[in-house]
């Protein structure tokens, strides 16, 4: 019964964002700024889902300026736990087919997020160069997941390389958002599903990286976050042994 009031409260909350939301950009058409107020709504729904969630902002983030954004992909569940840590003047990255999602399409695309063929390995690298381009021109700064696909539970994806390409081409920082680990624990039949930390990791300078060992910075900062996804899962099993 718990299971089921949660997904119609969901349904019904997600659909009221979504509604309330694409009007909200439509009155600030593709504002940069749309998607980490709309990603805010989404992000206060964990607690429908029975989680504490903490969140944890690097000491710098109000001053990072433009920079390329990437996190760790789970689940759904990011809809409500890392989406909080949207930023202003953040637009994130998704493949075109989004568009065709009832609801959630439309809103992604008036909202000032950014739509990408990923069946046309030509157009994305354009895309990836047209992201530099906007990040310098407009001030902006861009939400990737370096993954490409939702790990559900297989650990943290090899990175694939489009979002160290376009901070190389626009000279930006690259600044690792992580999450602790959410597979397996969601259960919507049960009350308390424990606690999810998010963090903000302190921004990571690429001015030493070029084309050429661009991979090289795709392992470090993969590296980086698979070391403190591990310290945060670490941490909150520490407390539930307490």
């Amino acid at each position: 019964m718990l299971k089921l009031f949660r997904i119609v409260i969901v349904l019904i909350c997600c659909i009221i964002i979504c509604v309330l939301g694409t009007l909200y950009s439509f009155i600030r058409f593709r504002n940069p700024s749309n998607v980490g107020v709309v990603a805010r709504w989404f992000g206060r729904l964990h607690g429908l889902f029975g989680l504490q969630t903490e969140y944890r902002f690097s000491a710098r983030a109000e001053n990072i300026g433009p920079c390329i954004y990437i996190g760790n992909h789970q689940n759904n569940y990011d809809m409500v736990t890392i989406s909080y840590m949207v930023r202003e003047r953040t637009v994130s990255v998704g493949k075109k087919s989004l568009i065709w999602v009832p609801f959630f399409g439309i809103l992604y695309w008036v909202s000032g997020n950014i739509l990408l063929d990923r069946d046309n390995r030509s157009k994305a690298h354009g895309t990836m160069t047209e992201l530099a381009r906007r990040i310098n021109r407009d001030q902006l700064s861009i939400w990737m997941f370096p993954e490409g696909t939702r790990s559900r539970g297989r650990g943290l994806l090899p990175f694939k390389t489009g979002a160290f390409h376009a901070a190389i081409a626009a000279g930006v920082p690259i600044v690792p958002v992580v999450c602790s680990t959410t597979h397996n624990q969601v259960d919507l039949n049960r009350l308390d599903n424990g606690k999810v930390i998010c963090e903000m990791m302190a921004p990571v300078d690429i001015s030493a990286y070029g084309k050429d060992n661009v991979r090289e910075l795709a392992a470090y900062c993969h590296d980086l976050m698979e070391k403190r996804i591990a310290e945060l899962d670490a941490e909150i099993a520490a407390d539930k042994a307490r």
